[in-house]
Parts: structure tokens; sequence; C-alpha cells
């Protein structure tokens, strides 16, 4: 995904090289962050707790994976095994910026 074509909000918190560089103080822009962040994820791949965070601690430069992992399933992004283990994309998430 180009930078140009994000959500302009979202930008100033996107580097070059398509990093999430700050978490957005704006709840509207945290969401579009990981709405941003979910198409990082492979549509019908299962993937390990410890899977996710290597592909959050890629794609954000802050070193919260443990929050974006959090609100990927909280808003509706992935879906995860009861016990937390494996987590897999929504085709649809729930909630979209």
């Amino acid at each position: 995904m180009k930078r140009e074509s994000l959500p302009r909000e979202l930008r100033p918190f996107i580097d070059s090289e398509g990093r999430l560089v700050q978490w957005p103080a704006r709840q509207k822009i945290q969401r579009q962050a990981i709405h941003y962040l979910a198409t990082r994820f492979e549509e019908g791949r299962e993937y390990h707790e410890r899977d996710v965070n290597e592909l959050l601690c890629r794609w954000h430069t802050f070193g919260d994976w443990a929050l974006l992992r959090r609100l990927l399933f909280d808003w509706g992004h992935m879906d995860r095994e009861s016990n937390g283990t494996r987590y897999r994309l929504r085709a649809r998430p729930l909630d979209s910026p």
C-alpha cells in the first residue's frame, strides 16, 4: 500500500518504509492505523501468537506489539483461539475506518 493511498490523517504516522512510527492520540486515527496494520496479514493464513508479534514488530517502531495485537482482535480485524495462541485475519473486519 502506497503512503499516498492512506487516509490523510494517518500519513504523518507512517514512515517511508511503511512502518507505524507513533501511536496516534485520536481514536479515529488509531482505528485507521489498526486497519492499515491488518493489511499486512494474509487472508486465510493461521498465525501463532509469536508470528503476529514478529510481523507487528516489522511494521511499527515504538515497541508495543501487545497493544497492536490486542486491538487487531478487539476491533474485529482478527479472530483468535480461546487460549490466545492462534490468530487469523477476518475476511471482513467488524470495524473499518
